[in-house]
Parts: C-alpha cells; structure tokens; sequence
C-alpha cells in the first residue's frame, strides 16, 4: 500500500480564481471594517467610508496585479512568492496613498500617514495568505488523504477477482484478447496506486477510463453498453486525475450490475466557452440498495475538485426517471 504523505506541496494560490478573489474581498473588507470600528469616537461609518476610499483602490489593484502576474509567482519558491506578493501590495498601497494624498487630507479622516497604511496592508495580506494556506492544508490533510487512497485503490475485490476469471476463460480461446486485458488491467492499477495530486490532461484521464470499461465489458458481456460523445472535448484540458473512473466505477455496480437486462453508460464531454462540462449518466433502479454508495464517491470526487478549482467547478448529481445522473463543470485550464 502506498505511504500517504503529509507534507503536502505548499503553493501560492491562484489569484485569478474566483473563489480565491471572493474569499481576499470578504477578508480584507471585514478587517477594514474592524479598523474603522477601533478608530471610530462616534461616527464610525465616516470612518469605514474614510478607509473604504484607500481600502478598495488598494485591493483591487492588488488582485488584478496578482492575476496578471500569477504564472511568475507560481515559478518562485513559496517563500520568495510570499515576499514578492507582500512587496507588491506595499507599492501599490504606497501609489494609491500618495495619489489620493490631497483627497485624504482635505476630507478630515484619516491623515496621509504611509507608515499606518503600510501597516494596514501588511497585516491584511500577510492574514489573507496565512488563511489561504490555512485552508489549503484543511482541504489536504491525512484523513482525505487516507480517503483519496482508499478510494483509489477500493478496486472492488469482486471486480479483480471476476475480472482475472474472465481472462483465465479466455487464454486459450482468445489470447491476444487476455493479454491486452492483463495490460489494461496492469495500466489501470499502476494509476490508482499513484500519487495522484497533480492535475492530468482530458485526454490521459479518457484513455484509462476507456481501460477500465473495456475490462468491465469482458465481464459483464453484452449487458454493458458504452456511449461516448466527445467529438467536442477538449483533449489538453486539465481535470484532477480519477476524476472520471470512480464515478464509472458506481455507474456500472449501481446502474448496471443489478439488470438482468442490457444498460447503457453514457459518457459526454464538450466545451463552452470557458468551461469543460463531464456529464455521466447510467441507468437507475429507485428500490435497488446499491445506489447508498454512491455518495462515498461524490464527496472525494468534490473535494478534490474544490481543492483544484475552488468554487469555479461544481459537481451536481441528479435523478431524471430512470436515469442517475452526474454532471461535473470546471474552468477550461491548460499547462499553457
């Protein structure tokens, strides 16, 4: 089994993220808020309105500086990226300060004092990051990780062990067939025992997903169906690794598994825009005691998702008559 490591990765985050920027705005705003309320004698919305004017030039020149520059601070070690993020927002407070020197000190609020901004936006950024960091190592600690292994490595017992009969059947009637099945099943492994934190292409993920049924069609024969639609898909795009099989893996035990009759999996893959949108849908039987496991699946498949993309990416899951169906949205992104 493989170890499961706890000293994650530490990264800056990605500033263009629209979680990422809701979460700065809620922060820094609520901070400029508690200043305002320390400072207040009375009036303490003059005060909020006083430091709202530095406060939010400051801030959202600081996300766009941050965007912009983003795949350069990803280049540096994380301790230079933290001082070059504290160095900038201290010069783009410095510019907005002394800009809107004349305004400040004409309005009988706050006075013109860079030692006090610099303060204020460095103890702003240096929360924001410290928070940012924060949630990043909760979204990644040993339990999930301990999950996230679980569930790649869960191939059920009974899946191995009728997928190695199948092949065993089929030595001396089909060889090639055999071996190109011991193949998938040796690259399917290989990818579930990895270290899968790092994001994958599109069209890495299709491929064992594509190993993997073509195993599950050797056992179940002519009762599973496959369907795939992606004409459409944009193959660089990158999405977490197993982002797809774990959710193949329920579509066949809870949609297909049950039937006496055929079923069919469909699988659709497109692009819009900027989004990729993975929509899974597999048959479903509403009295069947199978579809409890379901969630165990969704939850690791929307944490990861949560962890790469943050609230960008979204994983709806959906009953349509007979038909259980998962849908995953995520932001189009490439190594480029």
């Amino acid at each position: 089994m493989q170890i499961i490591k706890q000293n994650l990765p530490v990264t800056l985050p990605n500033f263009c993220n629209l979680g990422i920027m809701l979460r700065i705005l809620v922060l820094v705003d609520a901070m400029s808020l508690l200043a305002a309320l320390a400072r207040s004698s009375g009036s303490w919305w003059q005060e909020v309105l006083v430091i709202s004017a530095l406060v939010q030039p400051v801030l959202l020149a600081s996300l766009l500086a941050l965007c912009l520059l983003r795949r350069w601070l990803k280049r540096l070690p994380y301790h230079l990226g933290i001082a070059a993020v504290l160095l900038l927002t201290t010069l783009i407070t410095t510019l907005v300060a002394v800009a809107g020197q004349n305004l400040f000190s004409g309005s009988g609020g706050l006075p013109l004092a860079l030692d006090r901004y610099w303060l204020f936006s460095l103890a702003a950024t240096g929360t924001v990051l410290y928070y940012l960091h924060l949630r990043n190592r909760a979204l990644s600690p040993a339990i999930t990780e301990a999950r996230l292994q679980a569930l790649q490595a869960r191939i059920r017992p009974h899946f191995l062990f009728n997928s190695l009969n199948a092949v065993l059947s089929l030595i001396r009637s089909d060889p090639k067939r055999a071996e190109q099945t011991l193949e998938d099943m040796a690259d399917l492994f290989r990818v579930l025992m990895a270290d899968n934190r790092q994001l994958t292409t599109l069209e890495k993920e299709v491929a064992l997903c594509r190993q993997y049924l073509n195993i599950e069609q050797l056992r179940l024969g002519e009762r599973l169906y496959i369907a795939w639609a992606i004409d459409k898909m944009p193959r660089e795009a990158l999405v977490p690794p197993l982002v797809l099989q774990p959710l193949l893996e329920n579509a066949v035990y809870h949609g297909i598994e049950p039937r006496t009759e055929p079923g069919e999996i469909s699988i659709n893959i497109y692009r819009s825009r900027d989004e990729v949108h993975l929509v899974i849908r597999n048959p479903y039987l509403g009295d069947d005691k199978h579809h409890g496991g379901n969630k165990m699946a969704l939850d690791n498949v929307g944490e990861r998702l949560k962890l790469h993309f943050d609230a960008e990416a979204r994983l709806d899951a959906s009953i349509h008559g007979n038909t259980y169906q998962v849908h995953i949205t995520l932001p189009y992104t490439t190594s480029e």
